[in-house]
């Protein structure tokens, strides 16, 4: 199979979709990579890298779509990168189509077959494609919150962790996942005092039992998030549905009861956000204020630490690419239940249900597709 890599074209997006290492795993069985050149230099591989590792370098992103039969990205595909893709191409990478109607319908009228990382479920119900960037991202959000929360950045002018006769800052994490939990690692790493928030009561024993009275748990519900959002001078929303539109945790209305300055940190931006006021951010323009509280919203946040990041996202696609490019998306779907959940378009069908409720639009069983039922 041609295997295609182009450059990241989202704005500062300095990750790319597959590093030399997995260029060479590719090459060694038996297929052809195509790297846009300089595509790596963001994540700092460069084209000799991929040269040795037996990649072959294009000048433009046009050839790499034009020849490619699967596409490795990293984050959802841009307009102009939506019009390349062609019927029966496989584009492989993040979409999070329940919160972008402009990008499910451009995937749609493509005919391509889109794979999401972010869908990809075992039968524990973890996500293991979307597990790296989330580790990232929470561990990130409370590094972000405790640089914003500095007055010069607009924040309260709060120290994460006080010093001797002073409190600390309080924190609040909304939801106890993956993204969650890493935020709060770091948070209390760093002196905070944590409130980790969430409806599973099985899932706040244990991070009890782990940590113990290092941070407080406490259940989520909407009287106590009213009551806590009051206190905290950094929140961070954590909050994931797979593949659907994140439900809003923090609204409009609790905005004027939290403390001047204090930060919100949106890590579910890119599913839709679970703080009401959420927009999606950039790099290059971060932060915004409503009712004098900061919101720190950028959808795509492990894109500032791109060589971390895109090691650890190869580690983890790397398996099921190589499955794909191996046996075909066909087989492999059919070989693997937790691949055939990442499958949201397929021939110009919608094949993911929460995307086509979340627009409204018509849901298609990957089975009917596939003649035979794919998914467990």
């Amino acid at each position: 199979m041609i295997i295609g890599v182009p450059r990241e074209i989202k704005d500062n997006e300095f990750r790319v979709g597959m590093t030399p290492g997995g260029v060479a795993e590719f090459v060694a069985h038996g297929h052809t990579v195509l790297v846009e050149k300089s595509a790596g230099d963001g994540s700092s591989f460069h084209d000799a890298d991929y040269e040795t590792a037996g990649a072959r370098l294009v000048d433009m992103a046009g050839a790499v779509f034009a020849d490619a039969e699967m596409i490795v990205k990293v984050k959802e595909p841009q307009a102009p990168e939506i019009e390349m893709l062609r019927p029966g191409q496989i584009l492989y990478t993040y979409l999070h189509l329940a919160p972008d109607l402009p990008q499910t319908e451009g995937l749609v009228r493509s005919g391509a077959i889109c794979i999401a990382y972010e869908t990809v479920e075992l039968g524990n119900g973890s996500l293991p494609l979307l597990a790296p960037m989330s580790e990232v991202a929470g561990r990130m959000a409370a590094q972000v919150g405790a640089a914003y929360l500095q007055k010069p950045n607009g924040g309260r002018g709060v120290l994460m962790g006080g010093v001797p006769g002073v409190l600390p800052a309080k924190v609040v994490v909304l939801g106890g996942g993956v993204v969650g939990t890493s935020a709060a690692y770091i948070a209390m790493g760093m002196g905070a005092d944590v409130t980790i928030m969430d409806i599973n009561l099985d899932r706040l024993r244990y991070l009890d039992e782990i940590w113990g009275n290092r941070i407080h748990t406490l259940y989520s519900s909407k009287l106590n998030i009213i009551r806590i959002v009051k206190e905290a001078d950094l929140v961070i929303g954590a909050v994931l549905l797979p593949g659907a539109k994140t439900p809003y945790l923090v609204t409009r209305d609790m905005l004027p009861t939290m403390k001047k300055g204090a930060v919100l940190v949106d890590v579910s931006v890119d599913q839709g956000g679970c703080i009401e006021t959420t927009k999606p951010t950039t790099h290059a323009n971060p932060t915004y204020v409503v009712d004098d509280v900061l919101h720190y919203a950028v959808a795509n946040m492990p894109g500032a630490v791109p060589n971390t990041s895109t090691l650890a996202l190869t580690n983890a696609t790397l398996r099921y690419g190589l499955a794909i490019a191996d046996k075909g998306w066909k087989q492999a779907v059919l070989d693997d239940p937790a691949l055939a959940k990442g499958v949201n378009v397929l021939d110009g069908k919608i094949t993911y249900r929460p995307v086509a409720e979340a627009h409204g639009m018509e849901y298609t069983p990957l089975e009917e597709l596939v003649g035979y039922p794919a998914v467990s």
